[in-house]
């Protein structure tokens, strides 16, 4: 935990993002370093010199010893880019959040999850929509990703409750303060099936320019977006282009044509997104029909020749890809395609700087 006050401390620093913080961890080596250099040397590993003294001000102003000690009081979880905790398919996006915060459990199999979001001014229909919606991917093991906000998402979250499912909700603010706060209880339950995250800072207030940037990590979670309703300026419409940009599947619920709602959904389908005429089609195009078999098979057998063949060179001792190239004798390309399919299955995970470790048995999942 130690290393990962540095992690917070810097996301404290307006302006340090996933590029920049990479940039610090490529020139000093780790972040310990980073935090405590002077503004010279940080502007020798490419800041600015307002961020270089941003940063020293950050760190005059804020203790993380005991900023890490409210956070621990509080049961949040933090979790880096170096975490076997950090979920894989939110690492493959372009950019992902260098830390989250998690309140509740992450498990291997969220791996196997689809975004459910829409408009706050839902319809009856949209209503019904998202209940079936929820309920079905959720009772057919698939985890349903939203963001708690009135509406759309939280009817996604409170069916795939109900039907007994997992659910992850991902905020516009800190961990520590729900929001909107009428949705309090609605968070509980989803920490006791599922998890809460955000990459803001504890603290962090709901305002509004926190929302449109949460919702990459929403679609970054998910293997598909569905879209229930929208509107023309809707957020909802800000995560299916993200999920397009991640190149992730885009569903959307097709609406009456002089509704306000279906506005925005029915122009995505003009605009190429996949209309949702049955929850099954979420099942069928995804290949996700057999979600539970693949759960368990995953974890356990490698698919083919060539997984087979990376999986007899790891072990839990990380191993660098081009390591794993030399003792395979396999192209590259090949080694690097597979590796990214493997860590996906949960076969293996990338600890950092191209480096894997092979999971196996009690290591499937994140936690028991």
């Amino acid at each position: 935990m130690n290393e990962k006050r540095f992690w917070v401390g810097f996301n404290l620093v307006k302006g340090i993002g996933a590029v920049r913080l990479q940039g610090l961890l490529d020139h000093f080596g780790d972040l310990a370093l980073a935090w405590q250099a002077p503004a010279d040397a940080l502007q020798a590993a490419g800041l600015s010199t307002k961020l270089a003294e941003r940063v020293i001000q950050v760190r005059s102003d804020v203790d993380l010893e005991n900023l890490i000690e409210q956070i621990n009081k509080q049961g949040i979880e933090i979790l880096t880019w170096d975490d076997l905790l950090y979920p894989p398919r939110l690492k493959q996006i372009d950019q992902p959040p260098p830390i989250l915060y998690l309140r509740g459990t992450l498990k291997s199999e969220d791996t196997w999850a689809v975004a459910v979001v829409g408009t706050r001014r839902v319809s009856t229909y949209g209503r019904q929509v998202a209940e079936e919606i929820g309920s079905f991917l959720a009772a057919n093991g698939v985890t349903v990703v939203s963001g708690l906000a009135r509406g759309v998402d939280s009817i996604a979250h409170q069916s795939a409750l109900k039907a007994g499912g997992r659910t992850i909700a991902v905020l516009g603010c800190g961990v520590d303060r729900i929001y909107p706060p009428e949705h309090t209880q609605l968070a509980e339950k989803i920490m006791a099936s599922g998890a809460i995250l955000s990459d803001y800072a504890i603290g962090t207030p709901p305002d509004a320019s926190n929302f449109p940037p949460r919702n990459r990590i929403i679609s970054g979670l998910s293997m598909a977006t569905v879209v229930v309703e929208a509107g023309e300026t809707s957020g909802a419409l800000i995560t299916a282009q993200f999920a397009i940009d991640q190149g992730r599947e885009v569903f959307a619920v097709p609406g009456n044509i002089l509704a306000l709602q279906s506005k925005g959904t029915n122009r995505l389908i003009a605009q190429g997104a996949r209309p949702l005429l049955s929850v099954r089609d979420l099942l069928d195009v995804l290949n996700l029909t057999r979600v539970t078999e693949q759960r368990e098979s995953r974890r356990v057998l490698p698919g083919d020749d060539t997984e087979i063949k990376l999986m007899s060179v790891l072990t839990q001792e990380p191993l660098h890809m081009d390591e794993i190239q030399i003792q395979t004798g396999l192209p590259i390309e090949l080694v690097s395609a597979t590796l990214v399919m493997m860590e996906l299955k949960g076969l293996v995970r990338q600890v950092g700087g191209m480096n894997y470790i092979a999971i196996r048995d009690e290591q499937a999942q994140y936690k028991a």
